[in-house]
């Protein structure tokens, strides 16, 4: 059960990203920068990556033969992430973002011991 909320979790965080693929208005309120043009059309590919990682997730959760892929996708977004953001001197306009990710560090350790914790077939 914990695993299971562990990754039900991780497809919360990205959940939000993943429906401003959809949503102009959401697009605007989260990121604060004018999507018009090339940087609309990455602000909206962004959000289906974040859909797919949110997608993964959700099926990790319930079906545990791919949660070795879903583990290591969920990895590098949350931790590609606050790395770039350490990087980039953690900007002030993207700390609720990085305190969330930061957060769900701690589902990402519960599924990442799960997984390497069972002997590979």
């Amino acid at each position: 059960m914990l695993i299971t909320l562990a990754w039900l979790a991780l497809a919360l965080v990205h959940a939000p990203p993943a429906l401003a693929t959809f949503s102009g208005n959401l697009r605007r309120r989260m990121y604060s920068v004018d999507e018009s043009g090339p940087l609309g059309v990455i602000l909206i590919h962004r959000g289906v990556q974040f859909l797919a990682v949110a997608c993964v997730s959700v099926l990790a959760a319930f079906n545990a033969e791919v949660r070795v892929a879903a583990m290591l996708v969920t990895a590098f977004s949350l931790l590609g992430f606050l790395i770039t953001y350490a990087t980039a001197g953690a900007p002030k306009r993207l700390r609720t973002i990085a305190i969330v990710d930061a957060i769900a560090l701690i589902p990402l350790t519960i599924v990442s011991a799960d997984v390497w914790a069972k002997p590979s077939a």
